[in-house]
């Protein structure tokens, strides 16, 4: 995994590996802070040993105190699940 800072508050990750069954997956991710608001984007995809693909993305903020985070998981059928949420912290 890499991990970098392109400013005071700003980041990046990435990674990836190869799991037990020869399954490869990658994800990334970047994100930061800046007058008093954050966000966070992250993508990720998960090939399987037998070639089946799952992608995965979503997007959170937050500012004053709330915050709302909205995601997006696809299977290797075809299946798409959209999920969001708001909350305070």
């Amino acid at each position: 995994m890499a991990l970098s800072a392109s400013g005071a508050h700003a980041w990046t990750r990435s990674g990836g590996g190869i799991g037990p069954r020869g399954g490869t997956w990658s994800s990334s991710a970047t994100g930061g802070c800046a007058g008093g608001s954050c966000s966070r984007s992250h993508s990720g995809t998960y090939v399987g040993p037998r070639g089946g693909v799952v992608t995965n993305s979503g997007q959170t903020s937050c500012a004053g105190g709330s915050c709302s985070h909205t995601g997006t998981t696809t299977g290797p059928y075809g299946g798409t699940v959209t999920r969001s949420s708001t909350f305070t912290r």
